[in-house]
């Protein structure tokens, strides 16, 4: 071939000048994506300094006011606020790296649709009461309700999409949030839409939502707080679940988010057949809800007698006593806003007729109510919104006597004593003030090579459990734990060993087991999960 062939050599500069184009548009997006991860480590610096200095700023305000109950406990609260919102930055960014670095992953399980819809409530109801939104949270062609799936993502992908229209829509605003269902050959898509009146997005910025890092920029956006990451790991959750996701927005009108998540359903029918005769009263002011007491009951063989008052309830309750048909429940779905307290109700009703058992359906997050409603005679709980098989399961819990998602009690651990390994002085501090509310004795270990010395030293029978961190000096929790199960003790086998750390990957989980534990506590320390684990020992 005649290298001067002059085709040969326009051939030649063609290939040059695509490589030079290519090299050029390689290093521009470089430059662009150093400049976000410039401005997002510096919104980032900004971000992560704000609720530190509350949390700094505040815990030295309790301490100069600590003989004022009221200005602690306001300091306290708004610590926790802070806390959590530093905790959320944390967590976007660890997902991110986990994300990027192809580790993340999916842990598929049963869920209840309702316990989905109840834990969004609970989380994002406080966000939308402080600006002063109107929220309507509702669930249409809901028919499988129990659904295979990683529950903790798909929250935490709701959870990201209704708290940015919470940040981007001024106070009393309005936003809608609903879930539906579609099913068809063995699969049900999950559609989950949130609109809202925001500030909306340009169609430039539209165009850059999924890119990591990138944050809008403007006067209406200048005082809202992020990692800039919400997006890209939305887009990654739905994307590893198979699902799709639209986003539809108009700068200054609002923006309008669909997520579709195809899942698998449990197939098996529950049992509903303990309701059989069953006389149940049920006290609700909406009619809405009346018709969906109404509706989901048909079919059970249960005789549901609807009341809208208090007062009908009484004399519902008098008749049935006059002709010897006591009632088997009670249920109150009274809300405040509608025909005043439930509690004044369930205690005037506990007070008349002291053997009927009370029930309460309501959105409230029972941790925070169960106190005041135990007080007043209530003692099981239905969260709303509920469907079929969620309020017939309910009120089977409430028939047997017992709220399943009442939180356990503190055991009594008189004479057991536990085996804390812990590095950080103050988070010793915090698991052995809880431990010290059982009346359990417990021992410290500063790494995991303690911990194996001070097991392996003790008699038989001296420990009742180990709490293990993982991420200490000397010897980590996982090779601890095998040194352990390996160390001929007697309690070796036995010994309840569970890890309590801020690895809380299901990969964590996995290593936690492999590694011969029995189970996995994650930090910050769930006081109800902790009593549960404590509460099951021998």
């Amino acid at each position: 071939m005649n290298s001067k062939d002059p085709h040969n050599s326009k051939a030649t500069e063609a290939v040059l000048r695509h490589e030079i184009e290519t090299l050029k548009r390689e290093l521009s997006e470089a430059r662009s994506a150093n400049a976000a991860k410039e401005a997002f480590l510096s919104s980032m610096s900004h971000d992560i300094r704000t609720p530190m200095n509350a949390i700094i700023g505040m815990t030295a305000l309790a301490r100069k006011h600590i003989d004022e109950k009221s200005r602690v406990l306001d300091a306290l609260s708004k610590i926790d606020t802070a806390g959590a919102h530093l905790l959320g930055l944390i967590n976007d960014v660890l997902d991110m790296s986990r994300i990027n670095s192809g580790r993340m992953k999916l842990t598929p399980a049963p869920f209840a649709v309702s316990d989905l819809l109840h834990d969004l409530q609970i989380i994002v109801r406080p966000q939308m009461d402080q600006k002063h939104h109107s929220w309507r949270l509702s669930a249409e062609k809901i028919e499988q309700e129990i659904l295979i799936g990683d529950a903790l993502r798909l929250r935490q992908i709701y959870v990201n999409i209704i708290s940015n229209a919470v940040k981007y829509t001024p106070s009393g605003g309005r936003i809608e949030s609903c879930f539906s269902e579609e099913t068809e050959d063995g699969r049900c898509s999950l559609l989950f839409r949130c609109e809202d009146n925001g500030i909306g997005m340009t169609p430039e910025f539209l165009s850059r939502i999924f890119e990591p890092f990138e944050r809008a920029e403007s006067s209406a956006t200048g005082g809202i707080e992020g990692t800039g990451l919400g997006m890209s790991i939305v887009r990654s959750l739905v994307q590893a679940m198979d699902g799709d996701i639209q986003i539809d927005s108009e700068h200054g009108r609002g923006t309008a988010v669909s997520i579709r998540i195809p899942l698998a359903f449990d197939p098996q029918a529950p049992d509903f057949s303990f309701l059989e005769g069953r006389r149940l009263l049920i006290l609700e002011s909406d009619p809405r809800q009346r018709e969906l007491f109404q509706r989901y009951l048909a079919g059970t063989g249960a005789v549901p007698v609807l009341v809208s008052s208090a007062s009908e309830a009484l004399s519902a309750l008098t008749d049935a006593s006059f002709q010897d048909q006591s009632f088997d429940l009670a249920v109150l779905g009274l809300r405040q806003e509608q025909s005043g307290s439930p509690f004044d109700t369930a205690a005037y009703l506990h007070k008349a007729h002291p053997r009927l058992p009370l029930a309460l359906a309501a959105e409230d997050d029972w941790g925070k109510i169960e106190y005041q409603a135990n007080r007043s005679g209530i003692q099981t709980f239905i969260p709303l919104p509920f469907f079929r098989k969620s309020l017939l399961s309910g009120l089977i819990t409430a028939l047997r006597g017992g709220s399943e998602a009442a939180a356990p009690e503190i055991p009594d651990l008189s004479g057991k004593r536990i085996l804390l390994v812990e590095d950080n002085l103050i988070n010793r501090e915090i698991a052995g003030e809880i431990l010290s509310t059982t009346q359990a004795a417990w021992d410290a270990a500063e790494n995991g090579r303690q911990a194996v010395d001070c097991f392996t030293a003790s008699p038989a029978g001296t420990y009742s459990l180990i709490l293990m961190d993982i991420q200490m000096p000397v010897l980590d929790g996982y090779a601890a734990a095998r040194a352990i199960r390996a160390s001929g003790h007697e309690d070796a086998s036995v010994i309840p060993i569970y890890a309590m750390t801020a690895n809380t990957f299901a990969e964590d989980v996995a290593k936690a087991l492999a590694a011969g534990m029995n189970g996995h506590l994650a930090k910050p320390i769930d006081m109800n999960a902790l009593m549960r684990v404590l509460s099951s020992i021998r």
